[in-house]
């Protein structure tokens, strides 16, 4: 390169600065480069770590280390000078190195939470950027922030920690527990260190999801390209990616693209907490109803269910959901159920059965099944699928599950009243979404009707033997689990009395119209009303959470029962199927001394749904991810009210 032509690839430069500065002088921007200086002058800094000398993004290197050049460069790193200044002299001279022979020389600069800022070398990472190129050899000093407990220092922290075995910087996430999961999604151990060929492969396949994600306009969102690669990944073998060809990887993004804004959103999952109604017909949609709205005369339903109605109560109990299906909608609706899905074995293939034997809707009746539901979705937009679990932030599919703390609290009351003694016990399934509510809804139904009512817990994840436990303990009157159990006594389930001798007696019991739920989904899709919630219009994924106000949840009370105590369960069961009753609209505190409401107004579905915190009234503790059998961890991973503060598990899929 001659000089001439470089003064005039300087001249290019020069004008690109000018018109950045003048962009952004005009929305009131600053027009230059950030000064590090000036950000850590209020800002505590932890300590100063060398990195050594390293390759350096530099898309990610954004300012400088001290004020002293800040005026010679627009905010995007392009000069200002003129080229006959000293500044431009020596920019002009770099320019015909890097085309000659390359800069070669490292700067020397600054990282702070992930963005670098120059030292040494302004000039040439301006002319690096000028001729677009990827990376900058430089000496790099962290500067390690004072730790707060903010998402943002949160996420930076948890970089560092995984930095010494990946040594990137390109790859960043919006979302806590991410790196974790990059590293099971690589068939990495926790600890282990990527080689030079990972870095490469990851490397290769990141550089074409980004571009393909600020394609799709990712720049104006608030996740990451890193975030949509991590996703991805969970869809697709990583070695599967790696072949994908451009505009393979497009499609997939593409594919996934309502899962992605859904990503980006604090509150991803929109609660649907009754089912919608359709729109009133118009004279034409009245006369041509099919024609003119798009809605199907007939379809085919399949189930997948992971066990067999013979050999689970759960299967069982969505198998009879079913059947109303071919009762209700006689001529309209076929149904069809595969059983014994297998997660990471058969699951996938299950869904595909079903889909390319015809089936127009899918219901996957276990939490487990949500990543065969996922996958399935991706290859299939035109079928809705729709997966038996709660608060799953992909919009591709739907959630459903249903508002069990109503009916405990109706059992609860029952229970309070049973008890002798002031204590009642509550045994808990998992620390998933919906189950701290449902604790406290008992708890706070047994002292409605008893003030001075203690509710013992136990968790059937942990180990031991939590209904001995609390028959040990000389109580009464228990919740058990929800449906019978293989291998337990038939009434140690729903809420029942102990006998003297030992025999137990049914209270009541919670108990799930699957097959209302299932009827409400189908007319919703035969009457138009399913686009009223259509999942991602809106970058949110849809959860149904329906109650007794919708059929679908219900209370079995015992013949047993005295029959005042049924008058009350009764009039407890219209007062919350009409609205009138609230199982929180109560003086609330916390087992910490916390006020959690005074009892003006009840809590918001969300905030229902994401408890994480027990009332006074209950005695016991929600178990940390660690303290849970290895059986029942699988199942907080999926479903686990913290599952998002836990690292990765080596051999861990959707």
């Amino acid at each position: 390169m001659t000089r001439i032509e470089a003064i005039e690839e300087y001249n290019r430069a020069q004008k690109r600065g000018q018109r950045d500065y003048r962009e952004k002088t005009l929305r009131g921007q600053y027009p230059y480069l950030p000064v590090l200086d000036d950000l850590l002058e209020n800002v505590g800094v932890e300590s100063q770590l060398p990195l050594g000398v390293i390759e350096v993004p530099l898309d990610l290197v954004v300012g400088t280390k001290t004020a002293g050049r800040t005026a010679a460069f627009a905010s995007n790193f392009m000069p200002l000078l003129e080229a006959k200044s000293e500044f431009g002299n020596k920019w002009i001279s770099l320019c015909v190195s890097h085309v000659e022979e390359g800069i070669r020389d490292p700067i020397r600069c600054f990282e702070y939470m992930g963005r670098f800022y120059v030292q040494e070398g302004n000039k040439r990472v301006s002319v690096l950027k000028y001729f677009d190129a990827s990376s900058v050899t430089a000496n790099v000093t962290r500067m390690v922030p004072q730790y707060v407990d903010t998402p943002e220092i949160r996420l930076y922290y948890e970089f560092m920690e995984y930095y010494p075995r990946i040594k990137l910087y390109n790859i960043t996430f919006s979302q806590e527990g991410s790196f974790a999961k990059l590293q099971t999604s690589l068939g990495k151990a926790p600890g282990e260190s990527w080689t030079d060929d990972d870095r490469a492969d990851v490397l290769s396949v990141f550089n074409w999801v980004r571009k393909a994600y600020l394609a799709h306009g990712g720049g104006s969102l608030k996740t990451t390209a890193g975030d949509v690669l991590l996703l991805l990944m969970r869809l697709y073998p990583f070695q599967e990616l790696k072949n994908q060809s451009p505009d393979e990887l497009s499609k997939s993004i593409d594919a996934v693209w309502d899962d992605v804004l859904a990503l980006g959103r604090p509150d991803p999952v929109k609660l649907s907490v009754e089912p919608s109604q359709p729109d009133q017909p118009k004279l034409l949609e009245r006369i041509l109803p099919n024609i003119l709205t798009n809605t199907p005369h007939h379809l085919k339903v399949a189930f997948v269910n992971e066990r067999t109605p013979e050999t689970s109560t759960w299967t069982n109990q969505h198998e009879f959901g079913r059947t109303q299906l071919d009762q209700v909608f006689e001529g309209q609706v076929q149904t069809v159920a595969y059983h014994g899905a297998v997660p990471g074995s058969n699951d996938d293939a299950l869904v595909e059965q079903a889909i390319e034997e015809g089936a127009d809707i899918v219901f996957t009746t276990s939490p487990q099944l949500v990543g065969a539901s996922l996958r399935a979705a991706v290859r299939h937009p035109e079928v809705r699928i729709l997966n038996c679990s709660m608060d799953m932030p992909y919009a591709s599919i739907r959630t459903y599950y249903t508002r069990v703390y109503e009916a405990k609290f109706i059992t609860g009351a029952i229970a309070g009243a049973m008890a002798d003694g002031n204590r009642v016990g509550y045994l808990a399934d998992y620390p998933i979404f919906g189950v701290p509510a449902n604790i406290n809804a008992f708890a706070l139904g047994a002292r409605m009707v008893n003030p001075r009512v203690q509710v013992d817990l136990e968790w059937s994840c942990l180990p031991g033997h939590p209904i001995e436990n609390l028959m040990d303990k000389g109580i009464t009157v228990i919740s058990g689990r929800d449906t019978p159990m293989a291998g337990r006594p038939q009434r140690e389930f729903g809420t029942f009395m102990v006998l003297p001798g030992g025999a137990l007696q049914d209270l009541a019991s919670p108990f799930w119209h699957w097959g209302q739920f299932y009827e409400n989904v189908v007319r919703s899709v035969l009457n138009g009303a399913w686009s009223r919630d259509k999942s991602g219009t809106d970058g949110k994924a849809v959860n149904y959470w329906w109650g007794m106000n919708s059929g679908v949840m219900d209370v079995l009370l015992s013949r047993e029962l005295p029959h005042d105590l049924r008058h009350l369960a009764e009039i407890l069961r219209s007062g919350i199927t009409s609205g009138a009753v609230d199982p929180f609209a109560c003086h609330i505190v916390a087992q910490d001394g916390t006020l959690k409401n005074e009892g003006l107004h009840g809590f918001a579905p969300e905030q229902i749904l994401r408890m994480d915190w027990l009332c006074d009234a209950v005695n016991g503790h929600i178990p940390e991810y660690d303290e849970l059998t290895e059986i029942s961890r699988p199942m907080y991973r999926m479903q686990g009210i913290h599952r998002d503060r836990l690292p990765a598990e080596k051999g861990a899929s959707l």
